[in-house]
């Protein structure tokens, strides 16, 4: 299936390899379980960069049996792996001198965390991926969340799973790009069930143990909020180093901020309630906008109730946001981009059907406008737990 084309010269070893001035750039896909699509997104990246010209080749590739990872690999150049005699058994580990000696543009690496077999020149697989990176190769690499060092002893109590295999938090600190592939746990579950992660005798056991929904929930959360503390991180660096002026723009908060979309209903009230619980669990701002039609005066009355939610925004230490708009849902799309907003907290559509079906509902137009935004739905006081559109994509 592969396309092996391996340099027929003598092979030099890593001591002999005169280090690149260049350190090779390295491109970490994460994802908060086996099955989410590291190694496949990994490969539709590598053979879009193929396509441009750029020297592509796998260095390991770990398929686990899945027929569409294995397909996405097909015309990509692959170094075969080095043989390894241990106790009378023949073992396979990656080829790092190989790869040295071929010397890609860019090399990809399945398994960040992966031990090697004993007898191999590095014990872990990011030691052989570092000395890639110093002799001037990019790397694409792969790992999951529970693989972290740092959060070793937390993945344990969460899963009950005590994981061997780790990678050192610097890894992910150096990365030069950190990619979360983010698939919810329903479809992590379904992928499971069509036997597209594991053979089917391992799927019930997979199910009752580290696949269960809670498990997959609080590790889908771990890997979000890791990778955007790192990011946070950068960009707090970035703004030590340029103006406000050059920063217009260019950076965005990662940490959650929740927006509540008032009106003149009377819901506006539990609507923001329900938005500062949200906030307070999330740790987050929390913000307020009305959008008032510019042909439209207010009665006494809903400016009465307009500002009751000023002042209730601002007893739970938000920010009330009013603007103009003869379109309310591109007015807050506005202000969502602005704040960068990562939750919307709206009621529930007090058109009738027939309106919705002709000029749809905010929450449609709202999923239309925005991306990367969750959106909470609050019903109606006797039913007034919220769904999630998350995230929109």
């Amino acid at each position: 299936m592969f396309q092996n084309e391996i340099a027929s010269e003598p092979i030099p070893t890593s001591s002999s390899i005169i280090r690149s001035a260049r350190k090779g750039k390295h491109k970490i896909f994460i994802g908060m379980a086996p099955g989410v699509g590291k190694t496949y997104r990994m490969l539709e990246e590598a053979q879009a960069l193929k396509q441009e010209g750029v020297d592509v080749v796998i260095g390991l590739l770990e398929t686990h049996g899945r027929k569409e990872t294995a397909q996405k690999a097909y015309g990509l150049e692959l170094i075969p792996r080095q043989e390894i005699v241990r106790s009378g058994l023949t073992l396979t580990e990656m080829d790092t001198e190989a790869i040295l000696a071929r010397s890609p543009q860019l090399i990809l690496i399945d398994e960040l965390a992966h031990t090697n077999v004993p007898g191999s020149e590095r014990e872990k697989r990011y030691q052989d991926v570092e000395v890639i990176l110093a002799a001037g190769i990019d790397v694409y690499s792969t790992v999951n969340i529970q693989h972290i060092e740092s959060l070793n002893d937390l993945v344990a109590r969460i899963t009950g799973v005590v994981v061997r295999e780790r990678v050192p938090d610097r890894l992910i600190e150096e990365a030069d790009e950190v990619v979360v592939i983010d698939v919810t746990p329903e479809t992590l579950e379904e992928r499971l069930l069509e036997g597209k992660i594991y053979a089917p005798e391992k799927i019930h056991q997979a199910l009752a143990n580290f696949f269960q929904r809670r498990n997959l929930i609080a590790l889908r959360e771990l890997a979000l909020r890791e990778v955007a503390d790192n990011v946070e991180e950068d960009a707090i660096a970035l703004n030590a180093n340029f103006s406000n002026e050059q920063l217009a723009g260019q950076t965005c908060n990662i940490h959650e901020r929740v927006l509540v979309c008032v009106s003149t209903y009377p819901n506006s009230l539990q609507l923001l309630r329900r938005g500062a619980r949200i906030a307070g669990y999330m740790n987050a701002p929390l913000y307020a906008v009305f959008v008032a039609h510019p042909d439209r005066f207010l009665t006494k009355a809903e400016s009465l109730h307009i500002e009751t939610c000023k002042h209730l925004c601002q007893d739970f230490g938000g920010t009330f946001i009013q603007v103009t708009s003869y379109n309310i849902s591109s007015a807050i799309a506005n202000v969502a981009k602005q704040y960068r907003i990562t939750q919307i907290v709206i009621g529930e559509s007090q058109r009738s059907r027939w309106k919705m079906l002709l000029r749809g509902s905010l929450t449609q137009h709202l999923v239309r406008l925005l991306k990367n935004i969750d959106i909470h739905i609050i019903g109606s006081e006797k039913n007034a737990e919220f769904n999630s559109v998350a995230p929109v994509e």
